[in-house]
């Protein structure tokens, strides 16, 4: 019999899982569920989403995949930069295993068969671009704020950045990249990262219309049912900087961008100069070599590829460290750069984030097949 102690004892309950994998009728949804941590992924996250695609993929019973963030202010704020810093400070393989399958996931989300539904709803930054812009159907709302900010915590912007963001004519991506400013739902139409605004208050019905459609739906009955609930987008804040985003950010070298914004002097040149002056300046010459080598790439796999190898790098760089710290630890919004001036960049610096990787992110005969 137990004792009074025992009979006492209050019941523990279960935690929460971070992801919620369940079908609603020809609807297989994968829902992030961290909402006090803005959504952003951990490594089991990642493991559940690719369980999740396992599933669906093969279940006749679902016509399309959809992901959504629990809470009301994102889909996902990114990776665990927590996680990444602390396994990092303590040389533990944590940080590595988890790009490896986040980046491969990218990869399989570019593949996927099905219609892949995203609502990227409120906040998506970093990894929570990476698990939306490979969608099929990819929605954005009245309360998007889209950004790839990493060159503020002396990182680069990954999972297949240097890949979607050069896929379109001009240099809007390049910008984003490099000042890793928030992009409002027409922005990110505009940049190719979203293809549909629908109204934040609305998205509850467009759910229970997705869930109702015949299991046997295809892509054009999808994209009919969404159809229903769209709206034409508000004007983003960079049509009409368009062109000179595209005159200004037209060089290789982040010195010549630089000089082009000084001699341009106009408001909004001398707005991006402060912007790119409280970066990284290591993070800026990175990413604009991976911008243009990600031109030039055949596939999605080889930019996560290249952006895989930087990533050793980025664990024993100084400015990682220092930019998480400013931003996540300690939050005074200071970090101290080394080097802290461009020119102190040496092309040896440079040359250390493009290094083969000792372990290919996708090994010959893995079986993962390239998009191009």
């Amino acid at each position: 019999m137990p004792s009074t102690s025992e009979r006492a004892r209050p019941a523990v309950a279960a935690p929460e899982p971070q992801t919620i994998i369940e079908r609603t009728g020809a609807i297989g949804r994968i829902r992030l569920n961290r909402p006090k941590a803005l959504n952003s992924l951990t490594l089991a996250m990642v493991r559940d989403i690719e369980a999740g695609l396992d599933r669906f993929e093969v279940d006749p019973q679902v016509a399309a995949v959809l992901i959504t963030g629990e809470g009301e202010r994102g889909l996902c704020a990114g990776g665990d930069i927590r996680m990444i810093y602390e396994g990092g400070k303590a040389d533990t393989d944590a940080p590595t295993m988890f790009w490896r399958e986040e980046y491969r996931m990218n990869a399989r989300l570019g593949r996927f068969e099905k219609p892949f539904i995203a609502i990227m709803d409120g906040i998506v930054m970093g990894g929570g671009v990476g698990v939306s812009v490979y969608g099929s159907h990819r929605i954005v709302t009245e309360r998007t704020r889209l950004a790839m900010p990493e060159t503020g915590i002396g990182f680069f912007p990954d999972i297949g950045a240097s890949w979607f963001l050069t896929r379109q004519d001009g240099e809007l991506g390049t910008y984003a990249a490099l000042t890793g400013e928030q992009l409002l739902a027409g922005d990110a139409i505009a940049l190719g990262l979203a293809d549909l605004y629908v109204p934040s208050d609305r998205l509850p019905a467009l759910i229970e219309a997705l869930a109702a459609l015949p299991a046997a739906a295809g892509h054009n009955e999808i994209s009919e049912s969404i159809a229903a609930f769209t709206e034409s987008p508000p004007n983003g804040t960079m049509a009409s900087r368009r062109a000179a985003i595209d005159r200004l950010f037209a060089f290789d070298t982040v010195e010549e961008i630089i000089a082009a914004l000084e001699r341009d002097g106009s408001d909004f040149a001398d707005g991006t100069l402060a912007v790119l002056r409280t970066k990284s300046p290591t993070s800026l010459k990175v990413t604009l070599r991976l911008l243009r080598l990600g031109r030039k790439a055949p596939s999605l796999e080889a930019c996560l590829a290249h952006e895989f190898a930087a990533t050793a790098a980025v664990l024993r760089s100084h400015d990682f460290y220092e930019g998480v710290r400013a931003a996540v630890i300690d939050k005074d919004r200071n970090p101290q750069w080394r080097p802290a001036r461009l020119d102190g960049v040496s092309g040896a610096d440079v040359a250390a984030y493009f290094q083969p990787s000792t372990e290919p992110l996708f090994p010959a005969g893995s079986g993962k097949g390239e998009r191009t």
